[in-house]
């Protein structure tokens, strides 16, 4: 094979890697603000201001948004300057 296809490999790998960090990271704040939202309002003995209803909206509307954003962004190559990722880290 051609080294420029590994290269363009490698580059393409590492954005897939970065956008599903991004992914994950979105999610866990909106999701953690949706739970923070109903706790207080739920030890408040107030009315939830977000029914079941809302929240399978919000998370429908946020994971389509989020996931189509991440999806369309293109590799740069800032991408290939650093050290690889070791397997056994977190993400």
């Amino acid at each position: 094979d051609n080294f420029a296809s590994i290269v363009v490999a490698a580059k393409w790998g590492r954005n897939v890697f970065d956008s599903i960090q991004k992914f994950l990271q979105f999610q866990l704040t909106v999701n953690a603000s949706i739970l923070t939202i109903n706790v207080i309002c739920a030890v408040a003995d107030k009315k939830s201001p977000l029914t079941v209803l809302h929240l399978l909206w919000l998370n429908l509307i946020m994971d389509s948004a989020a996931s189509i954003a991440l999806a369309s962004e293109p590799p740069t190559e800032a991408l290939l300057e650093r050290p690889p990722v070791n397997r056994n880290d977190s993400i």
